[in-house]
C-alpha cells in the first residue's frame, strides 16, 4: 500500500490546527490559539469564528511546510463536523470543502471527541509508547464533555456514562472564575493547587445514576460555601486559595475516579486511558496512575501536547476512516451536538 497522507484541520471552538499525518506518525502538528477571548473570561463564539477566518490559511500553510509536503502529496482531508460551537465549525468546513473542490481531494468527517480518544494511536519519530489493548476504557474530560466510552475498535466506541449538567472542566472553570482566577481558570487551579492542602475543605459531591456524572451541585455548594465564609472573613478566598483550590479539585477529580473504578470493576476491563484537555490536570493523571497499581490496570495517559485541542488526533481519526473508505459527501454540514 502506498503511504496514507492526511491532512487534519481543528476548529472547534477557538483554537484553529491543522496537521500533517504518514501511517500514523505525525510530521506537523500547529494550532492558533485566540488571546481576544482572555478579558472577557471565556471564548466569544462571534469572535472565535472570525479568528478562525484569520487563522486557518496560515495554520495549514504552515503544517504543510514543516511537513515538507504540498497539497498534491496529501490522500485526503479530514476535519471536524462537530460537536462544537458551530461558528467555528462552519469555517473548518467552508474551507475544507472548497480545498476539496479545487484539488479533487477526498474529506473525512471526524467527530471530535472520538477523535480525542484516538490521540493514543498516534505515533511520533524516535519515541516509543505503548498503545491500549481492544477493548479499553477512556475517561474523556474536556471543557464540555465528561464521558466514560468503552472502546471496542478504532471506530467502534461506546457511551456508557456522560454528565448530566456540567461537564468537570465547565466545574474547573466555574470555581476558578468564582475565586477571581483569571480565564483559562483549569490549568491555573491546578498550579495553585500544588501548594494546598486538598483536605482542608469539603464540598458536596452529587450523585448521579449508573456511570453517569453532575457537576452542577459541586459548583452551586462551592458558590455558597464562599458566599458563607466570606461573610466572616473579607480575604477568606485570598488568605485559604491554594486550600481551596487543591480542595475542589480533589472533590472533581473523586469523582470522575470512582465512576471510572465502578466500571472497570463491573466491566473487567483493566485497560484505561485518558483524553480530553482535562487529562493535563496533574491531580487527574497521579490519581489514575496511583490507582493503576491497587486494581492492577494498564494506564494509558496522552503527551500534555495532545490533551488540549489539536489537529493531530483529527488526522489520526481521519485515517482510520480513510482505511475504510468513509468518505464525506460535499454536502456534509458541521453539526454542534454531534453524537457518535
Amino acid at each position: 500500500m502506498n503511504e496514507i497522507l492526511i491532512l487534519g484541520i481543528e476548529s472547534s471552538c477557538d483554537d484553529t490546527a491543522a496537521a500533517v499525518i504518514r501511517d500514523r506518525y505525525v510530521l506537523s502538528s500547529k494550532v492558533a490559539d485566540q488571546e481576544v477571548h482572555r478579558k472577557y473570561g471565556g471564548v466569544v463564539p462571534e469572535l472565535a469564528s472570525r479568528a478562525h477566518q484569520q487563522n486557518i490559511i496560515p495554520v495549514v500553510d504552515s503544517a504543510l511546510r514543516e511537513a515538507g509536503c504540498s497539497i498534491a502529496d496529501l490522500s485526503a482531508i479530514a476535519f471536524t463536523r462537530g460537536p462544537g460551537l458551530m461558528g467555528s465549525l462552519l469555517v473548518g468546513t467552508s474551507f475544507v470543502k472548497g480545498m476539496a473542490l479545487a484539488t479533487g481531494l477526498p474529506i473525512l468527517e471526524i467527530n471530535h471527541l472520538q477523535a480525542h480518544i484516538l490521540v493514543h494511536f498516534l505515533k511520533e519519530k524516535g519515541l516509543e509508547k505503548k498503545e491500549p489493548s481492544f477493548p479499553f476504557i477512556c475517561l474523556l474530560v474536556s471543557g464540555g464533555h465528561t464521558e466514560l466510552v468503552i472502546v471496542r475498535d478504532t471506530l467502534d466506541m461506546e457511551v456508557v456514562g456522560r454528565t448530566i449538567d456540567d461537564a468537570a472542566g465547565e466545574a474547573f472553570d466555574k470555581c476558578a472564575k468564582i475565586m477571581g482566577i483569571p480565564y483559562p481558570g483549569g490549568p491555573l487551579l491546578d498550579k495553585i493547587a500544588a501548594k494546598g492542602n486538598p483536605d482542608s475543605f469539603t464540598f458536596a459531591r452529587p450523585k448521579a445514576e449508573s456511570y453517569d456524572f453532575s457537576y452542577s451541585g459541586l459548583k452551586t455548594s462551592f458558590l455558597y460555601f464562599l458566599r458563607d465564609s466570606l461573610r466572616h472573613d473579607a480575604d477568606f478566598i485570598n488568605n485559604n486559595k491554594p486550600d481551596l483550590c487543591a480542595s475542589v479539585q480533589k472533590t472533581i477529580v473523586g469523582m470522575l475516579l470512582d465512576k471510572l473504578i465502578l466500571l472497570s470493576e463491573e466491566s473487567g476491563i483493566r485497560e484505561i486511558a485518558l483524553a480530553g484537555g482535562v487529562s493535563a490536570n496533574s491531580a487527574l493523571r497521579a490519581g489514575v496512575k496511583s490507582l493503576a497499581e491497587k486494581y492492577h490496570w494498564n494506564v494509558y495517559i496522552p503527551p500534555l501536547k495532545f490533551t488540549t485541542d489539536n489537529a493531530a488526533m483529527i488526522a489520526i481519526a481521519g485515517y482510520y476512516k480513510y482505511l475504510r473508505e468513509e468518505f464525506a459527501p460535499l454536502h456534509v454540514a458541521p453539526a454542534a451536538r454531534l453524537r457518535y
